[in-house]
């Protein structure tokens, strides 16, 4: 049996769901197909809350972060229900910090107000809540927030379905393919069904690497890294301080190790603190937990930042993910190329920071296979061909990873 659709997306994470929402909205005939089930826990689209922040060293992404943000409200104004919950965002480390400095230029440059604190300022600023070393600085701004990721995924498959896409979960996609007599994209599943599209878009998160080689031969750079997510218990008395409501911010740590996280949202009473790093994986093989010495690098950082008001003991919950990491912790967004030229793009290697980017990235992509273009992002710097020949590392940059590998 054969369906035909105007665009065909595969894979039902927050990337694919939200270009799934935005052809849809085009009025063009949309499928969207996932192999698991939808929701599932198994990618990168799953959980409790994403962070959300404009404070990046490469100044591309913030105005992609400004953008996310006005149409996260706008599907949400269509949805009738909110998945983003606003805060201020801090970004702290030693003052020498390459990438700290970075993302105090990339604000600059990108007219985002930034305050730049010193230790005393940050304890008065915050009331005491954070405590950085004398030869640390702060950098606030008023661009932070906290995403729910489940809700958020629900919510464009639901706006989707409305403007009449056809959703299918457990559809492994085996094959992707070109007809040369009709010229269209044929899109086969392990179940036996078989669909055509004019545009496809492969949005497959750690898998993507697997699909793109099976259709097209090339070996893009894209390693699943499996990360764990920790919840820390706010001792007793505390509690109130660390919501958003009381002005607790979204924050991250700039140094080795990358830390980040959360005010207490999801879980009262507790507080979201990981270590932005991962362990080199198969999507297929994962150990579903964390390395110890993560674990003990992240309570002496606790400790050093928020002394005895957090139980530093153990995390109280571990929740895992994966990440899809490219060498250059850069997008891959680009047509597949190949003999399905510009009619097939390829979303991934989002590397632990794209979900909040997940609204301009449907939206790039929904403008890619509508008109072959997209403004307002510069797509060279997310293209398939800068890991060509030699440079298999990608994008240049004057500072270190953020994510650590382990």
């Amino acid at each position: 049996m054969e369906d035909q659709f105007d665009v065909i997306v595969i894979g039902a994470g927050v990337m694919g769901s939200s270009t799934a929402y935005q052809t849809s909205k085009r009025h063009l005939k949309t499928l969207l197909l996932e192999q698991f089930d939808f929701l599932h826990h198994r990618g990168s689209s799953h959980g409790e809350s994403r962070t959300t922040r404009a404070t990046y060293p490469e100044d591309y992404y913030s105005g992609m972060v400004l953008e996310s943000s006005r149409l996260w409200r706008q599907a949400e104004s269509e949805a009738g229900y909110k998945v983003c919950f606003d805060t201020r965002q801090l970004d702290i480390g030693p003052s020498d910090n390459k990438a700290l400095l970075a993302v105090i230029d990339s604000c600059r440059k990108n007219s985002i107000a930034v305050a730049i604190l010193r230790r005393l300022q940050l304890l008065e600023e915050f009331s005491g809540m954070f405590d950085i070393p004398e030869d640390w600085i702060g950098v606030v701004t008023q661009h932070g927030g906290v995403i729910k990721p489940t809700k958020a995924v629900a919510m464009f498959q639901a706006l989707a379905l409305r403007n009449g896409a056809v959703l299918r979960d457990n559809a492994e996609v085996v094959g992707i393919s070109r007809d040369g007599r009709t010229n269209e994209i044929v899109v086969a599943t392990a179940g036996g069904m078989s669909y055509r599209c004019r545009k496809c878009v492969i949005t497959a998160g750690p898998w993507t690497r697997k699909l793109v080689k099976k259709a097209r031969g090339i070996d893009l750079p894209i390693q699943p890294l499996e990360t764990a997510v920790h919840y820390w218990k706010v001792n007793e008395g505390h509690e109130g301080k660390f919501t958003i409501e009381s002005g607790f911010p979204t924050f991250a740590s700039y140094g080795e190790p990358y830390i980040y996280g959360t005010p207490s949202l999801e879980f009262p009473g507790l507080l979201k603190i990981p270590v932005h790093a991962g362990r080199a994986c198969d999507p297929e093989d994962r150990t579903w937990g964390a390395p110890p010495v993560l674990v003990d690098a992240l309570r002496a950082w606790i400790k050093g930042r928020f002394g005895d008001i957090i139980d530093v003991a153990k995390p109280v919950l571990t929740q895992s993910c994966m990440y899809s990491m490219t060498p250059d912790e850069d997008f891959v967004i680009d047509f597949l190329g190949g003999e399905f030229g510009e009619d097939a793009v390829v979303c991934g290697g989002f590397s632990g920071h794209g979900f909040k980017m997940a609204p301009v990235v449907g939206r790039v992509a929904a403008d890619l296979v509508e008109s072959g273009r997209a403004d307002g992002v510069e797509l060279t710097r997310f293209s398939v061909g800068r890991f060509d020949g030699e440079n298999r590392n990608g994008n240049v940059k004057d500072f270190d990873d953020q994510v650590m590998s382990h």
